[in-house]
């Protein structure tokens, strides 16, 4: 492996400053943040505009991660145009280009910049709430602070999904647990669930023996997934925890998946191998994930709690 790091030193009085950059050509700023390795480049919308902007071509560019910035997509944050019990809007999209309907990982990182950069009114203490508008509703995020900083973020992530035509995938009946697939010769168990985005779950003896680049692309764009799909493998250990490796639909193999440490709880639960609580090891690192039974606020709902991170701060040109 060959490590290159450039320093670049520049003379005193000549440093590289906001108007030097803008002399270039327009830019934007950006603030590069993940949730667990599952990374993407963030763009405040609230006080610049990108209605000139090839949104696609940018995600695709931005994410590049040997010619841009690098990351597993773009998530834009917008006001709460037409959603008026929220904060902000999340608006993502995948490496690729590919609009994606929600990122558990993503929103996380949302209600950190909301919440640090002022986006959002907040009293002093130690917890903040964010409402966040996602192609999946309005949903609720309260975030743990530390010298008014955000540390980790727990997510309602609102009730799954199961029947299949709202999933989508093409099999008929009211649920898909269990159903046999064919992946590249190989006849799978999966169990299907979307989170607002949609998911599918093999549960294997081993996670590190499943040739994840091989079956990632084949589960993605099966005919019976007509919007595509998240491919998730996962390892039980106990009831209460389980380990899982991710193809992420439109961005590859990535660090973490939030929506689909959901999915792989809700269907560990369907399936009879998890109870509805656990931590979800990711190779990014570890996820709490709670599903509501009964009565109360969250009854029924999916809970995430993780962190969020910001890594750093920019400008790119449009």
């Amino acid at each position: 492996m060959c490590v290159v790091v450039l320093i670049l030193c520049f003379e005193a009085g000549v440093a590289l400053t906001t108007s030097s950059i803008d002399q270039r050509g327009e830019t934007i700023r950006f603030i590069k943040m993940h949730g667990l390795g599952n990374d993407y480049v963030y763009v405040d919308c609230f006080d610049q505009s990108l209605d000139e902007v090839d949104i696609p071509a940018l995600a695709r560019s931005m994410s590049d991660r040997h010619r841009g910035i690098g990351g597993d997509g773009l998530i834009l944050i917008r006001p709460p145009a037409g959603h008026g019990d929220a904060d902000v809007t999340m608006e993502m999209y995948n490496a690729d280009g590919s609009r994606g309907e929600m990122c558990g990982n993503g929103i996380r990182c949302v209600a950190k910049y909301a919440i640090e950069h002022g986006l959002v009114s907040r009293p002093d203490g130690e917890t903040a709430s964010v409402r966040v508008a996602t192609d999946r509703g309005v949903l609720s995020l309260e975030a743990t602070l530390r010298d008014g900083r955000v540390e980790r973020v727990r997510v309602d992530m609102g009730l799954p999904i199961l029947r299949p035509a709202d999933i989508p995938v093409s099999i008929a009946g009211d649920r898909c647990v269990r159903q046999e697939m064919q992946f590249g010769g190989e006849m799978f168990h999966v169990t299907c669930v979307s989170m607002g985005n949609p998911h599918t779950v093999f549960f294997v003896e081993s996670v590190d023996r499943v040739d994840v680049p091989r079956l990632g692309p084949l589960v993605e764009r099966h005919g019976m997934f007509p919007h595509r799909v998240n491919a998730h493998f996962v390892e039980v250990l106990s009831r209460g925890e389980a380990t899982m490796r991710t193809w992420e639909r439109g961005s590859g193999e990535t660090r973490a998946c939030g929506t689909g440490a959901c999915a792989v709880l809700v269907a560990g639960v369907l399936e009879d191998r998890l109870d509805r609580a656990a931590v979800v090891h990711l190779p990014g690192g570890d996820l709490e994930i709670g599903w509501g039974s009964g009565e109360g606020p969250h009854a029924g709902s999916v809970l995430m709690t993780g962190p969020a991170i910001e890594v750093f701060t920019g400008r790119w040109p449009v």
